[in-house]
């Protein structure tokens, strides 16, 4: 059916880079995970050719389907235009402002996932179900003291719970792409740890990951005028010399948010 589609409309494999999800039974499990109830209202980011849009619509009272290239928005309005429980954005999903939603269920662009995912946690919203590239949504997910624990698993660890909850293989799309992909499980939820200045803390974990290999005291040093503490190289003896002593992948988000709260009440001073 899917290659039909692909058919009548003339898009062809490798369509401004864009891999086609396929796979009707990856599909389905997509939107089961979703668990969607009849009242909700589904944001789908990425629709393309309406693969997934078709379904959604199907369990959903409403659909937002944001689509950026007009080629595809034609085939989305030509296709699935008819439904009332539809509604289509043509524009830049960076560039607009979402309407109010229950759950995003959605295949993203690989190339502006972490762009997609932290605008998305601006928004109020139940539930993710949102498919990224392998390795992307390794590091999503990860904890302390492992391999891919990174600035994006501090960060996301501050705003939800994440779990991979299926690999998808390379022959669920057309053109099969030349990486693996994963769809990731987000519950929005609040932070179990206290962050005085949400902003500082999370461009402190981005500044001090930028040197991952370095241990934190280094790290700090080297970023105070990013931190904003100009007397860095005193104040350091002030923070808890345990955590100075690990690299960034060794704390974990709770110790984070220690460091940022005491360097922030100290600049605030």
């Amino acid at each position: 059916m899917v290659h039909d589609i692909l058919r009548k409309y003339g898009i062809r494999g490798g369509y401004h880079d864009q891999h086609f999800l396929i796979d009707e039974r990856v599909l389905d499990r997509i939107v089961e995970a979703a668990n969607i109830k009849p009242d909700e209202t589904i944001l789908e980011i990425g629709a393309g050719i309406g693969n997934l849009t078709e379904r959604l619509i199907e369990k959903a009272a409403h659909v937002i389907a944001i689509e950026r290239d007009t080629e595809l928005v034609d085939v989305l309005k030509d296709r699935l235009g008819h439904s009332e429980k539809l509604t289509i954005i043509h524009a830049d999903v960076l560039d607009v402002d979402f309407p109010p939603f229950d759950k995003v269920v959605s295949n993203l662009p690989y190339s502006i996932s972490s762009e997609i995912t932290f605008k998305l946690f601006k928004y109020d919203f139940k539930l993710g179900i949102l498919m990224y590239q392998y390795e992307f949504a390794q590091r999503l997910v990860a904890h302390a003291n492992s391999e891919d624990y990174s600035r994006l698993s501090v960060n996301a660890n501050y705003f939800a719970d994440t779990s991979i909850i299926m690999k998808i293989p390379r022959g669920a799309f057309s053109p099969p792409p030349e990486v693996l992909s994963a769809v990731v499980e987000i519950k929005p939820r609040p932070a179990d740890f206290e962050v005085l200045d949400e902003k500082y803390f999370l461009d402190f974990v981005t500044a001090v990951f930028g040197q991952r290999r370095k241990k934190m005291r280094n790290s700090i040093i080297r970023n105070k005028q990013l931190l904003g503490i100009e007397d860095m190289k005193e104040f350091i003896h002030e923070l808890p010399q345990k955590m100075l002593d690990k690299r960034p992948e060794n704390l974990g988000p709770e110790q984070f948010a220690e460091l940022a709260n005491m360097m922030f009440t100290h600049k605030q001073k």
